[in-house]
């Protein structure tokens, strides 16, 4: 009787994250792809390169330009679901060059309260798209 009272309260534990999935769009993305999904109190953001708000250009070619745009891009895309950055819990950075690491990790550090970054992956990757240098998703719980 135990194993069956888990696997239905399992079952009734995803059907209610299931029924809590709550989408935020933007008619300006570029391609079949939602900005956030909140299931629960967790959001997640999709991947964020540097587009400039509102156009299909990258901010810049330079490393600390990208990063910096891309930041601003997720702080944007957080807002827009009612998060901030102090909510987020987990990002994954892909870079085209390894050796941006330093100067990316600079800057995507001061986006966060000292002691308060979340667990973070950083890969390095052939390409992006549009060519640009990095890409971030973030996991925010609120």
């Amino acid at each position: 009787m135990k194993s069956t009272f888990s696997l239905l309260s399992i079952v009734f534990l995803l059907a209610g994250c299931a029924a809590s999935r709550q989408y935020f769009t933007d008619e300006k993305v570029i391609g079949p792809y939602t900005p956030a999904v909140r299931v629960g109190d967790v959001l997640y953001a999709s991947g964020q390169i540097a587009m400039k708000p509102g156009t299909t250009e990258l901010a810049g070619d330079d490393i600390e330009i990208q990063v910096r745009q891309v930041m601003e891009n997720i702080k944007a895309v957080l807002a827009r679901a009612g998060a901030t950055m102090d909510d987020v819990v987990q990002c994954t950075v892909y870079l085209k060059d390894m050796k941006d690491f330093a100067k990316m990790n600079q800057i995507y550090g001061s986006y966060f309260a000292a002691g308060r970054a979340p667990t973070r992956t950083t890969v390095e990757v052939s390409n992006l798209p549009r060519n640009a240098r990095v890409e971030i998703t973030a996991v925010a719980h609120k």
